[in-house]
C-alpha cells in the first residue's frame, strides 16, 4: 500500500494487522481522487473509520492542511500513528480511538467544518443514512464539501437532498461502490 500521488507519491504505509480492517487497493484508490479532486487547495479532511490512514494521508498528499483520523481499534490508530510519523504529519493532525458516532458528536462540540469527509465503513455494519444525517445536523461539512461513501455495491445511498448533491455513483466489480455527495 502506498501514497499516489503528491507531497509523498510513492511512500510505502503500513497496513492495519490482522484481518479486522479492509484497505482500500491502490487502484481504487487512484480513482477515488481523480474522482475528488484529483488535488486540494488546503482544507480539512475527516477520515472516520480510518483504518491505516491511507486515504486521509492521500487527502494531506494532494494538499488539504489538516487531517482528523477516527477508528475503534487500537491497531488501527497504532498503525495511523506510524504512518503519520513516517510522513512527518503528526503536527498537522488529530487522532482518536473512538465510536464514529461519539467522535462525530466532539468534533461537533469543537465547532470543526471539514472540507472532505472520507467514510469507509466495514460494509453492512454502519447505517450510511444516519451517519449522513449526523453529519449534516451537526454541521460538520463545510459549504461545498465533499462527502466519500465507500459500501457495498448492493447498498442504496440516499439520493440528493435539500442539503446535499449526490456528484457521482460508481461500482468497482462486484465488491466495492463508491458514492460521493457535495453540501449545497
Amino acid at each position: 500500500m502506498r501514497v499516489i500521488a503528491g507531497d509523498f507519491k510513492g511512500r510505502q504505509l503500513k497496513a492495519v494487522p490482522g484481518k479486522t480492517t479492509r484497505p482500500t487497493t491502490d487502484k481504487v484508490k487512484e480513482s477515488i481522487f481523480q474522482m475528488l479532486g484529483p488535488f486540494f487547495e488546503g482544507g480539512k479532511v475527516l477520515d472516520l473509520f480510518a483504518g491505516s490512514g491511507s486515504l486521509g494521508i492521500e487527502a494531506m498528499s494532494r494538499g488539504m492542511d489538516y487531517g482528523v483520523f477516527v477508528d475503534k481499534h487500537p491497531k488501527a490508530i497504532h498503525t495511523i500513528t506510524e504512518n503519520l510519523k513516517t510522513l512527518h504529519l503528526l503536527n498537522r493532525t488529530e487522532m482518536f480511538r473512538a465510536d464514529a458516532f461519539r467522535a462525530l458528536k466532539g468534533a461537533a462540540k469543537r465547532e470543526l467544518r471539514f472540507d472532505l469527509i472520507l467514510l469507509d465503513p466495514p460494509y453492512g455494519k454502519v447505517d450510511y443514512k444516519k451517519l449522513i444525517e449526523d453529519i449534516l445536523e451537526l454541521n460538520l461539512i463545510s459549504s461545498y464539501g465533499l462527502i466519500y461513501c465507500e459500501h457495498n455495491p448492493s447498498e442504496h445511498l440516499p439520493e440528493s437532498n435539500d442539503k446535499l448533491n449526490l456528484l457521482k455513483q460508481e461500482k468497482y466489480g462486484e465488491t466495492i461502490g463508491i458514492t460521493i455527495y457535495q453540501k449545497k
